[in-house]
């Protein structure tokens, strides 16, 4: 028809053109509204100005050309009640929260669909619901740093600025915190910006962020798709995953990782140093702020969990952990986290010395293709929360440290990460090892079980020009990121510095977590408070597990005191029933009377004769006998 005209109607949802006639009344046009976007007629408002200003009536008759409503015009429609939400949210990604709207923070696929409705130019926005990825529990330091503000302030420069104390120009005005001159210039130079400083450069500049999204990559084909065959026997552009170039990634989860003190390090070494066989282990500690680099996160190391394991000089296999559960709980009440895996690639050069072998550098390789493997398992186990994905998660904390030989032929210890790109394909099982070359990974092909999207990879020829390969092999150092590695100045302690109860599973070396080693640590530690003698992980996870008087259900009180370093709350479980039993067991293991055990001001134990009136327990099955008997009641052995 002749009088057909488009209307424009923007919302925080998106836009949406709406047809209607030059003869419409309002109030049919606000219903024809209403119907588009799925609104109540009376749940929002329609105003021909972004300032709120020329409310369209909802009951007036008048028609649209009356109201000078042309063909093409933009209208702004706010929901009820939103009042008080700036204008500037309609063009925001991430605007402010608002009373009124499920979720005023969006996010637009990067997808370029060619079955986009044609009834709505921005078809691609994504309106996250409250139910959505905007409620996803974002890590506390994520939720620190989106706080701050980032910015690099510079002081005012007597030489090139011309102005006053109060202005600025552009040798002064502070820096946003992805500047690249201002990362390279720093010592050592940064090659890749903090994630936090790679979601302010998204969600920045005139559009702020309004077209840009963290999608995570999927190899995997679209399910659900009809108008074919599964694969093998058919597949469409609509469900083919897209072939991935890998890239350099430009930003990093973590950008530093510190021990607390070295000798957390140093008792992980020592199973090295004593059997010539690595060794792997779980680091726990926590994610705090890097202030050297802005708004960067940096994971401190508390301790270090060693799960069960066999291991030669050349090759780690972990095993079935029963304690797994336990560990993860301990830690949680302790205030830690998991933040990463250590493990030893060491080759002995001279043991009288003490020298180890050089054998990873940047001629060699920095983590072989199986260790890359590894460490994406290991990232797509610890998935970092992300509000701004609409998958509730993007990228990973999780670290990988390697402790290897260095070019003074001492042991260094190097941490990197794996990029998204290779949790992606380690997720979709795509990347494979090569078998004669550590260096090199390989992406799979297709098969009837499995489609593989192709790999590609950018390098240059022996000319120099930019050339596309298949990664059919691909160097790893396309999907590694290197992270530094520091121990403080000043040691820092979560745990007791002096106390040194043995580590688990290290029976091969003769460490063994029972009660006549607790018992043997307890005649060790007489002039130490009872804070400090129970302040060890270790120890800690020893009293929960063990076999013979497990404290899972009562050691809450002590967790706490350990994490709060509070001696009170420590006297207090000191005087529980639970201790009492414990010190009776090692009073009984260590050939000690329950009344030797006497702590004084500063909370030690203190040796006395031994006693045949006490519980004796069975070396053999560890059962606790009654006093006077010289025979296991449970396995018949006798008690020497």
């Amino acid at each position: 028809m002749a009088d057909t005209i488009i209307i424009r109607v923007q919302s925080p949802d998106g836009m949406k053109k709406v047809p209607s006639t030059k003869r419409e009344t309002a109030a049919g046009f606000i219903k024809q509204v209403a119907k588009e976007f799925g609104f109540n007629s009376n749940g929002f408002s329609i105003y021909q100005n972004r300032n709120k200003t020329g409310e369209i009536d909802s009951k007036t008759s008048k028609s649209l050309s009356i109201l000078k409503i042309k063909h093409g015009d933009m209208l702004y429609l706010y929901p009820s009640g939103s009042v008080g939400v700036p204008a500037e949210v309609m063009d925001t990604a991430a605007a402010h929260s608002s009373t009124s709207l499920p979720s005023t923070s969006f996010a637009t696929s990067l997808s370029s669909s060619s079955s986009a409705s044609s009834s709505s130019s921005s078809s691609s926005m994504m309106p996250r619901s409250s139910s959505g990825p905007t409620q996803v529990q974002e890590d506390s330091i994520d939720q620190y740093l989106a706080k701050q503000d980032g910015k690099i302030y510079r002081n005012r420069d007597a030489q090139l600025c011309r102005h006053g104390a109060l202005g600025k120009c552009v040798h002064c005005v502070p820096l946003e915190p992805f500047d690249e001159d201002y990362l390279n210039h720093l010592d050592p130079p940064v090659k890749q910006m903090s994630f936090h400083a790679y979601i302010r450069k998204l969600t920045g500049g005139a559009d702020k962020g309004k077209f840009a999204a963290l999608e995570n990559i999927s190899c995997k084909i679209k399910s659900g798709c009809e108008g074919h065959p599964p694969w093998p026997e058919g597949i469409c552009t609509k469900c083919q995953p897209s072939a991935i170039t890998l890239n350099r990634q430009r930003y990093r989860h973590v950008d530093n990782i510190m021990f607390e003190h070295h000798t957390i390090a140093d008792r992980f070494l020592d199973y090295w140093r004593k059997t010539g066989s690595q060794r792997m282990g779980y680091l726990y500690g926590r994610y705090t702020e890097h202030k050297d680099i802005p708004l960067a996160i940096r994971a401190e190391v508390a301790a270090i969990y060693e799960p069960p394991q066999n291991a030669t000089q050349n090759s780690l296999e972990l095993l079935e952990d029963p304690r797994a559960a336990a560990v993860e709980e301990i830690a949680a009440k302790l205030g830690l986290v998991k933040v990463g895996w250590i493990f030893t690639d060491l080759i002995s050069e001279d043991t009288r010395i003490g020298t180890v072998r050089y054998s990873r550098n940047q001629d060699s390789y920095y983590l072989s293709a199986e260790e890359c493997i590894t460490s994406g398992y290991f990232q797509n186990l610890h998935s970092n929360p992300c509000r701004l994905s609409r998958d509730g998660h993007f990228g990973s904390k999780f670290v990988t440290v390697v402790a290897t030989g260095g070019p003074d032929n001492q042991v260094h210890f190097e941490s990197y990460q794996v990029s998204n790109q290779c949790m992606a394909l380690v997720r979709d099982e795509c990347l494979l090892p090569c078998r004669d070359a550590p260096e090199l990974g390989y992406a799979k092909e297709s098969s009837s079980e499995q489609y593989v999207p192709d790999v590609f990879f950018k390098d240059k020829d022996k000319f120099g020009n930019d050339v596309t390969f298949l990664a059919r092999p691909l160097p790893v150092e396309y999907l590694i990121i290197d992270i530094t590695t520091t121990f403080p100045k000043d040691p820092q302690f979560t745990f007791s510095s002096t106390e040194r109860f043995p580590i688990e599973n290290r029976d091969v070396l003769g460490e063994t977590q029972d009660f006549h080693s607790l018992s043997t640590y307890l005649s060790q530690s007489s002039s130490t408070s009872f804070l400090n003698i129970v302040s060890d992980f270790h120890l800690l996870l020893f009293l929960v597990t063990n076999e013979v008087m497990p404290l899972r259900d009562s050691i809450g009180l002590i967790l706490e005191a350990v994490k709060t370093s509070n001696e009170d709350l420590a006297q207090t479980w000191k005087k529980s029933e639970q201790w009492a039993t414990i010190e009776q067991l090692c009073s009984t293991v260590g050939g000690q009377p329950p009344s030797s055990l006497d702590y004084g001001a500063v909370g030690g134990p203190s040796a006395a004769s031994s006693s045949s009136s006490a519980m004796w327990s069975c070396l053999h099955c560890t059962f606790m006998n009654q006093p006077g008997t010289e025979l296991c009641e449970m396995c018949s052995l006798p008690r020497g």
